[in-house]
């Protein structure tokens, strides 16, 4: 007898169905659509504070949750109010190493 070809293959599960967690289904939507902000503003301090992790970088997307066109205006207003020092660029105590121990101040 000769071999059928591909139709006792099963398809591979698509990437999609291979996820899994918990979390399946759709996204929340951004809060700034939601809440119909057209700008971000770079003075709003405290709002911008929720983008930041501990270390001071930008949260990605994924993170907080934002739209594209929302997530570009928040890193252009921490970059602008980091500039205009609103925001510090890195965490206060920021001096430890990627081993976690303190480095020697030379």
């Amino acid at each position: 007898m000769a071999k059928q070809r591909g139709a006792a293959k099963e398809k591979p599960a698509r990437r999609r169905d291979k996820r899994g967690g918990v979390t399946g289904g759709r996204r929340k939507p951004c809060q700034h659509c939601r809440d119909k902000v057209e700008q971000v503003d770079y003075k709003d301090v405290a709002m911008l504070r929720k983008f930041i992790s501990e270390k001071g970088k930008i949260r990605s997307r994924r993170i907080t949750g934002a739209c594209r066109r929302h997530q570009n205006q928040i890193a252009r207003a921490v970059k602008r109010a980091r500039e205009l020092a609103l925001l510090p660029y890195v965490n206060e105590g920021a001096s430890e190493g990627p081993s976690g121990r303190r480095e020697r101040e030379r």
